[in-house]
């Protein structure tokens, strides 16, 4: 038996590499000598970097970088195994999870960092740079991914604005002079896991500003700054980002890489299961097992385990999705190429438990899983349960 584990991370509890760990001993405690191959997946979001640098046999590097609200912090970036690829997660330099809940405040919190994790790669020497733009704490349209490689945004006297989302609600003019000329040499890759616009309904502010710690009052003021953002870029570069799919990621950081770089917005996942050689890893599989923190709606939406599942479909193998909890929309997975999905909770348990435990209860869940698989081998031929 042949079975290939592929969560992405379980956030605040496991990382994808370690959610692959996990499901794997519970593999093992039921078929002792199955193969199992363990494939850490992510979408854009925090782990696209172990994931891509796990997979080529890349390489990680830290650089000091502007955190989401100015102050100095250490982030990593990937160079991959061909030598020539970088790959930064926004998360890494201009992530949620770097701040505090109460310090969160999407009118004033900048991509920055990112950029000068791009520009650190393109210092490097490297032509070809993947962006993960999942699990930012911005809403800033990539301006400040755009300030660190030399772009100017102005107000009507000519002064600098202040960086965050906010701001842009005075912007006057985009000075382009100073953008760095090697990114017109680069490949750039945008890799996300939604389809949202960059303004208006089901833009960045709207359906993300909440999650980042905007106010309901706070929403219209950003996407009204974005709309502003749009026209005077539209003006000075030619392109109208405001309603391309894709834009609104990351606070509108997607427009940012449209409008200021060559780069391609494409499915995390897509990049990540092409670079891992999933579709080669399917061939004679038997099973897959996927998973992530919490299963809903939006993980059909182009999240991790829904990218798994949609390439073995193609391949014929069926999937089992083992998430931590499983929310309002999660069925729509089925349709999918999931076979089936759970919880992994064994019962009524504090959030707090689950999360402390979460490696034991994944073990756990997959061996029950396989124990089902087996049964099923065990039915006699042409059975279809009762009438």
């Amino acid at each position: 038996m042949r079975i290939l584990v592929a969560p992405d991370s379980f956030k605040g509890s496991l990382s994808a590499a370690l959610a692959a760990a996990a499901m794997a001993r519970g593999v093992k405690a039921v078929f002792p000598a199955a193969e199992v191959r363990e494939v850490p997946v992510a979408d854009g979001g925090e782990g696209t970097v172990e994931a891509l640098v796990r997979a080529t046999g890349g390489r990680t590097e830290t650089r000091a970088v502007t955190g989401p609200l100015g102050e100095r912090l250490a982030a990593r970036f990937g160079v991959l195994g061909d030598g020539v690829t970088a790959v930064v997660e926004t998360a890494a330099a201009s992530g949620l999870t770097l701040l505090a809940a109460d310090r969160r405040d999407p009118g004033r919190t900048t991509t920055r960092g990112t950029g000068e994790l791009v520009r650190a790669a393109l210092d490097a020497g490297l032509s070809r740079v993947v962006i993960g733009l999942g699990g930012s704490a911005t809403n800033d349209g990539g301006a400040g991914l755009a300030r660190a490689l030399g772009v100017r945004f102005l107000d009507g006297k000519g002064r600098e604005l202040p960086e965050g989302g906010a701001a842009l609600a005075d912007l006057a003019r985009i000075d382009l002079a100073g953008l760095d000329p090697r990114l017109g040499r680069c490949e750039m890759v945008a890799a996300c896991d939604v389809d949202n616009p960059l303004t208006g309904p089901g833009g960045a502010s709207e359906v993300f500003g909440p999650q980042k710690g905007a106010t309901p009052e706070m929403v219209g003021v950003l996407d009204a700054a974005l709309m502003r953002f749009a026209e005077v870029a539209r003006e000075a570069t030619g392109r109208d980002v405001s309603r391309v799919p894709g834009a609104g990621a990351a606070g509108g950081l997607g427009a940012g890489l449209l409008l200021f770089t060559k780069a391609q917005l494409r499915p995390g996942v897509e990049i990540v299961l092409e670079a891992a050689g999933f579709a080669r890893l399917l061939e004679g599989a038997d099973l897959v097992f996927t998973g992530e923190g919490r299963s809903d709606r939006q993980t059909a939406m182009g999240k991790a385990p829904a990218g798994v599942a949609q390439a073995a479909r193609r391949r014929g193998v069926p999937v089992v999705c083992l998430s931590g909890g499983l929310g309002e929309g999660a069925e729509d997975l089925l349709e999918m190429g999931v076979t089936a999905l759970a919880s992994i909770a064994p019962g009524p348990i504090s959030l707090e438990e689950c999360v402390g435990r979460a490696a034991e209860l994944l073990e756990r869940a997959v061996a029950r899983a396989c124990r089902l698989v087996r049964l099923g081998a065990l039915l006699r031929p042409g059975f279809a349960g009762p009438p």
